[in-house]
């Protein structure tokens, strides 16, 4: 089998092209810490501000406890084509009251399976970016995605 040659890409694009990955995969895998072990999950995101992303969780969840715990967390976005983003952060509970309720109004699963935005077992957690970066399938390197 012949060695996949890399594309080159114009660091220019790599923005963009994050960009674009993160609002096409619907849903990418989240990773957290349990005590020494990580684990990894597929989430789906409530809502994407640029590289901020949002995730509903419920108090019960085992990351509930992972990310209370420890709040640095990754989330890894791949398409079909194995491009990937890796936006490493911290994940922070959303208290601000007018967000949650724009992010409720904008979501009809979190409408239908938990009935009011103030259902107590709902928690957002908002990732706050420290890292993001990109990478074409087979380029063997990331591009650091400017924030």
């Amino acid at each position: 089998m012949a060695k996949p040659a890399p594309q080159s890409i114009d660091p220019n694009d790599v923005p963009r092209l994050a960009a674009e990955l993160v609002k096409k995969t619907r849903f990418p895998m989240l990773a957290t810490m349990d005590g020494d072990q990580p684990r990894v999950r597929p989430v789906s995101p409530v809502r994407t501000d640029g590289f901020v992303v949002y995730v509903a969780n419920l108090r019960s969840y085992r990351k509930t406890a992972e990310i209370e715990a420890n709040p640095k967390v990754e989330l890894c976005y791949l398409d079909d084509d194995h491009n990937q983003v890796r936006i490493t952060g911290t994940a922070e509970v959303v208290r601000d009251q007018n967000l949650l309720q724009e992010i409720w109004n904008a979501n009809k699963l979190l409408q239908h399976y938990l009935g009011t935005p103030d259902n107590p077992n709902l928690i957002v957690y908002r990732i706050n970016p420290i890292r993001v970066r990109f990478m074409l399938e087979w380029a063997l390197e990331y591009h650091e995605v400017p924030l």
